[in-house]
């Protein structure tokens, strides 16, 4: 399983919830609504779930190994991190009027 592709949409409002991402594995199946959280232990990845009529959450897909997982995470987090580092220097660039 390859990550092929991971578009990425920042949250600005308060909260653990920082951004939603999209993925595509092999360039033929997408993953929406994957949440990039800010956790007590570090930023994580939550997949998509719905909330069941009991109150629970469930996932609505997620990865069946750890090493799928792994990929998910690494890919989306990823991602977020240079999204970040772009975000800082476009602000810098805009601090200085350039």
């Amino acid at each position: 399983m390859n990550i092929t592709d991971v578009r990425l949409r920042r949250v600005h409002a308060e909260g653990r919830m920082k951004a939603i991402a999209s993925i595509t594995i092999d360039g033929e199946f997408v993953v929406h609504d994957i949440r990039v959280i800010d956790g007590n232990n570090g930023l994580f990845v939550a997949m998509p779930s719905k909330r069941t009529p009991d109150g629970e959450f469930r996932d609505i897909a997620h990865p069946i190994s750890s090493v799928a997982r792994e990929k998910i995470q690494s890919a989306v987090l990823a991602e977020y991190e240079r999204v970040l580092r772009q975000g800082d220097r476009e602000g810098a660039m805009l601090e200085a009027g350039v």
